[in-house]
């Protein structure tokens, strides 16, 4: 089944994790930690006050503002400004030390805390106590939020990482994505879908506000997601699901020499140019004669690549936006998973 649509949809870049232009840790989508933070959103400083005696149970608000909105380009100016205010007094000090969390009395807390205030996630009125309190731990799931990190409220391996990062890296980053949100923002019309790959997040705009926000699993590294702004053309219903070449070539073709039965077991028939089907044993797997084959997997919500649904996308990439039987990956902070088509939750 098909349903006709017409709403563009925009995909915004990962390249930051090779050359430091992300749209991930800015406000909102945008992480701006509550010094910075637009007038409005979540982390406004009222809120803040309000909350500063710091639930370890905290979790981010969703905001209704598009990632692609002049409020969105308003707040990156201001973290801009902050951020350069922090370059030119000297940054923040690398932080290392044990895990951190709730009870723990150490001198690490002590620069745990400073790192926190000087990105804003952390009140001044908090003191420098080598106590890891609730403060502190709202703080870290702040910062952990604006960074798309698990929200612990606990500082490990991936959270000392992400404090690590020098203020003029960030610097550079804003700097960058203001003048990718400026591109993007453009000509959108009245509904739109914003497919933000770095924060493997997706947001559905009607009328300047976000209707729906959906987890999604994007590119790996080595099959990143395109960056892109293309028109919606249909939705499909229990689609069928067509192997591209280079999933033949590099999963495909492994799976089988590792497990005759993989195409049977995953309901994956194979046709030749005549449109005919041949069964696994008739092709040599330890050869590239499968690429010359086209694969073709039967609907089926359970065991379907795509799901229940695959959304397409006019552009010349061949990526689309689909559902997915493994919904696991929606729960996970990693989900830089797909061979380049998003997968939506």
């Amino acid at each position: 089944m098909t349903s006709k649509l017409s709403a563009p949809a925009v995909s915004l870049s990962r390249r930051v994790f090779a050359s430091g232009g992300s749209l991930v840790g800015m406000a909102a989508a945008l992480g701006l930690s509550p010094a910075f933070a637009a007038p409005g959103d979540g982390f406004g400083q009222a809120e803040w006050a309000q909350r500063f005696d710091s639930d370890a149970r905290l979790v981010v608000p969703r905001s209704t503002t598009p990632l692609l909105s002049p409020q969105t380009l308003a707040a990156t100016e201001a973290a801009i400004q902050r951020y350069q205010q922090i370059v030119q007094q000297g940054g923040w000090q690398k932080i290392n030390g044990p895990t951190l969390k709730i009870g723990v009395r150490s001198q690490a807390v002590v620069a745990l805390r400073e790192r926190l205030m000087r990105s804003g996630d952390l009140d001044s009125q908090a003191g420098m106590s080598p106590v890891f309190d609730s403060y502190v731990a709202a703080g870290v799931k702040r910062f952990q939020a604006r960074h798309g990190i698990g929200q612990t409220g606990v500082v490990g391996k991936e959270t000392y990482a992400a404090m690590n990062i020098p203020a003029d890296v960030r610097l550079r980053q804003l700097e960058t994505n203001i003048v990718r949100l400026r591109s993007f923002a453009q000509n959108l019309g009245r509904r739109f879908v914003t497919a933000n790959i770095p924060a493997a997040m997706v947001e559905t705009v009607e009328n300047g506000e976000v209707m729906t926000h959906h987890a999604a699993g994007v590119g790996k590294i080595d099959r990143q997601s395109p960056v892109m702004q293309a028109r919606v053309l249909d939705i499909n219903f229990n689609p069928y699901w067509t192997v591209p070449a280079s999933i033949i070539r590099k999963d495909l073709i492994p799976k089988m020499q590792a497990d005759p039965n993989y195409l049977t077991d995953n309901k994956i028939r194979i046709f030749n140019k005549e449109n005919q089907e041949l069964q696994p044993s008739q092709v040599n797997w330890n050869s590239m004669e499968a690429i010359n084959y086209r694969f073709r997997q039967d609907p089926g919500g359970d065991f379907n690549s795509l799901g229940v649904v695959r959304i397409n996308i006019a552009n010349p990439y061949g990526v689309y936006m689909h559902d997915t039987p493994a919904k696991g990956i929606f729960g996970d902070d990693y989900r830089f998973v797909s061979s380049g088509c998003m997968r939506i939750q």
